[in-house]
């Protein structure tokens, strides 16, 4: 009995050290099922926003930095279009690109909310981070809104803040 024990235990303590992936502890979201297929892009109007995001914050001096959970928010404000997104690119604080959240372009309905989360384990991005979304919407529609809050806790003090995108073309 002793020695069933001694196994179940050893075998609970290295089925717990597996590796990992660092990037995110949540539920990714399923660009697959957002894909947008057979859009005539054509009759629409293009745009790119430029999105400033916070992996980590200088703390005290430049030479130590806190971490941050970015929750970055991709809002479709209109009632009636659906709006396409064909990129939402991650730089870090060099402008070195990092990686691409999707490969083929993806809708948003009217009035949904797409969001990606940056976890705070996450620090590739640094104190500089960035996202440059590429987007098309139907002529007379609203833009769409891309936002970021940072986040972090420790003890009994908690940070944050938002950001908010800018369109750059």
């Amino acid at each position: 009995m002793n020695k069933i024990l001694q196994l179940s235990l050893l075998s609970v303590l290295l089925l717990s050290c597996e590796d990992k992936p660092a990037i995110s502890s949540v539920a990714p979201v399923n660009w697959e099922t957002r894909e947008a297929k057979a859009i005539g892009f054509d009759s629409l109007e293009q745009g790119s926003s430029y999105l400033s995001v916070y992996s980590q914050i200088y703390s005290q001096t430049e030479h130590i930095k806190h971490n941050l959970t970015a929750t970055i928010s991709m809002r479709n404000t209109s009632r009636k279009d659906t709006i396409y997104l064909s990129k939402a690119a991650y730089f870090d604080t060099h402008g070195a690109f990092l990686r691409s959240y999707f490969d083929n372009a993806i809708f948003i309905a009217p009035m949904e909310t797409v969001e990606i989360v940056i976890d705070e384990i996450d620090q590739i991005g640094g104190t500089g981070a960035n996202f440059v979304f590429d987007w098309y919407i139907p002529k007379n529609t609203s833009e769409p809104i891309f936002e970021a809050v940072m986040i972090s806790t420790s003890g009994q003090q908690g940070l944050s803040f938002s950001t908010q995108g800018k369109r750059i073309e």
